[in-house]
């Protein structure tokens, strides 16, 4: 990770053994990348609108090669990991947003397909400044999914010290970037807070706030770094009493307390971010809720949610 990286990106591709790749990406990504990148790939792939299943599986049969370069956001990067897992292909990871899709092997499969592994990039391309390229608002929802990341990995039976380690360094950063005004903020400081962030959930996984956001940007059609900003106060909140410990020290990772912790992570994310004004029909709701319930990944929570309690989750950030 270093400012000027992505101009390195044809060169460190080439490096890692990736040569034929296949590039996927999407038109606004592949417009500020440098020239060369497009020139060197063998077959260039654009990444449509859409859950990331349905999108891989649109894509999946066009995809010939051994190698791929996902150029983009989280979206763009899962959907190259997802392809790459049917195929056996090798991907390295361009971002473009603070997602940390590029150093995870988490991702959904193409649709009708199954793989009998996960595929983390084996490289990673990562320039603090085309990663932090998002306007005010939209920059601060994506830093909150990628706080998100960590904060989740804290309760799981799977975490370690490690991971923990990992996680309240990357929002002690994340937090500290934050509260910078934006034209003396630390980018580099904040993408390494995400980065770190992302490799605690790779290590721990995750629990209720995942579940809780992943599900309603599939049943409710709607964007997924926003939903992160706007549900990240509440779970956190809702994990005070499951897990004292971890939420306590994520408050003081992020400069407050636990009982201002839900207020000084809205403030974080430039809230309150409302699911209503970010298009959530009202009528998704019991289903969405239904699914969270299916979600076997629930039980990675401490005391597991009833139905209850997620519709009143959900309705707080209505």
């Amino acid at each position: 990770m270093r400012t000027g990286a992505l101009e390195d990106a044809p060169e460190l591709v080439s490096g890692s053994g990736l040569d034929g790749f296949e590039l996927i990406t999407t038109p606004r990504a592949l417009a500020q990348a440098p020239l060369e990148l497009a020139r060197q790939a063998s077959a260039v792939h654009e990444v449509q609108r859409g859950p990331v299943d349905q999108v891989a599986g649109s894509l999946v049969d066009s995809v010939r090669g051994s190698a791929i370069v996902a150029l983009g956001g989280g979206r763009v990067i899962d959907t190259a990991k997802a392809i790459a897992a049917v195929k056996g292909a090798r991907v390295a990871a361009i971002p473009t947003t603070l997602s940390g899709a590029e150093i995870t092997a988490i991702h959904r499969l193409p649709e009708g397909h199954r793989a009998s592994r996960l595929v983390r990039p084996v490289l990673a391309v990562c320039d603090p400044e085309w990663m932090t390229t998002l306007p005010e608002p939209e920059l601060r929802a994506s830093a909150m999914n990628a706080l998100a990341h960590g904060a989740d990995s804290l309760s799981t039976p799977l975490s370690n010290p490690v991971a923990t380690m990992a996680a309240l360094r990357g929002a002690e950063l994340i937090a500290k970037a934050l509260d910078q005004a934006t034209p003396k903020r630390d980018v580099v400081a904040l993408t390494a807070g995400a980065v770190l962030s992302a490799w605690a959930l790779d290590s721990a996984l995750f629990g209720l706030h995942h579940v809780v956001c992943q599900t309603l940007v599939r049943a409710l059609s709607i964007p997924h770094a926003e939903t992160n900003a706007a549900m990240l106060p509440r779970t956190m909140e809702a994990m005070v009493e499951r897990a004292p410990a971890a939420m306590k020290a994520l408050a003081a990772a992020l400069g407050t307390s636990v009982a201002e912790l839900g207020a000084r992570i809205e403030g974080l994310g430039g809230g309150p971010w409302r699911l209503r004004e970010l298009g959530a029909e009202e009528g998704g709701v019991d289903a969405a809720v239904e699914a969270m319930l299916a979600r076997p990944e629930l039980a990675m929570t401490p005391d597991p949610p009833g139905a209850d309690e997620l519709r009143e989750l959900v309705w707080a950030a209505w």
